[in-house]
């Protein structure tokens, strides 16, 4: 199972606080890798294409980009890998500048320890990849919607005149909620029922409403 690692540099965020060349040194002695390398900008076009380059000249099946968050570039660098014909889920990330450069940037040298320490824990997961494709599961278009208050009948009408159907539960006989025991509401002072009457009867009377449970309105 070879193993690509590259560690940027990602300017000086990364190399201004850690040995990004011992980080290489140590990354290619561990056990799987093929090649090591360190990189100005991992993720830079330049970067991408010498991931690239040596999937295809050193047969890597998997790949370790020691770099910023995962959070960040990880979709970056499955595209790439993608493109050089490796599965995109072959791919694992050491986040050595937000969990390592940037919280210890007063103690460089135990810093680079921490960070060899990620990259090795990274390489080791990495050999346990297994490929994976996307795969499309069908959805079912219904919905329910927990509570009759004003709430979510507004959600409820939304919902179904977006085409889906919706399942309305309350507790109580009707729907309303505690609006519909109020007298006058803000901002206009008109009586609640007024305000609220109409989309009850929205509810009741929209095409998409079959029959349906006690208590359950569907919409």
């Amino acid at each position: 199972m070879p193993t690509g690692v590259y560690v940027c540099h990602c300017g000086l965020n990364i190399a201004g606080v850690l040995n990004v060349e011992d980080l290489k040194s140590f990354a290619e002695k561990l056990p799987g890798v093929a090649v090591a390398r360190d990189l100005q900008f991992s993720c830079s076009d330049i970067g991408q294409e010498q991931i690239q380059k040596d999937i295809a000249e050193h047969k890597l099946d998997r790949v370790v980009v020691a770099a910023c968050s995962p959070r960040l570039h990880e979709p970056t660098f499955r595209r790439a890998i993608s493109k050089a014909g490796l599965n995109p889920y072959m791919l694992e990330m050491a986040n050595i500048r937000e969990q390592c450069s940037w919280v210890h940037m007063d103690q460089p040298a135990m810093a680079t320890e921490k960070a060899k320490d990620l990259i090795r824990m990274a390489v080791a997961k990495a050999e346990l990849l297994q490929p994976l494709e996307p795969e499309s599961i069908p959805v079912s278009k219904e919905v329910l919607v927990i509570g009759g208050g004003v709430a979510g009948i507004a959600a409820a009408l939304d919902l179904a005149d977006a085409g889906l159907h919706v399942y309305l539960v309350e507790r109580r006989p009707t729907i309303g909620g505690y609006m519909a025991l109020l007298t006058d509401v803000f901002p206009t002072n008109d009586c609640s029922i007024c305000v609220l009457g109409p989309k009850m009867s929205e509810v009741y009377n929209h095409p998409a409403r079959w029959k349906s449970p006690a208590n359950t309105t569907s919409a």
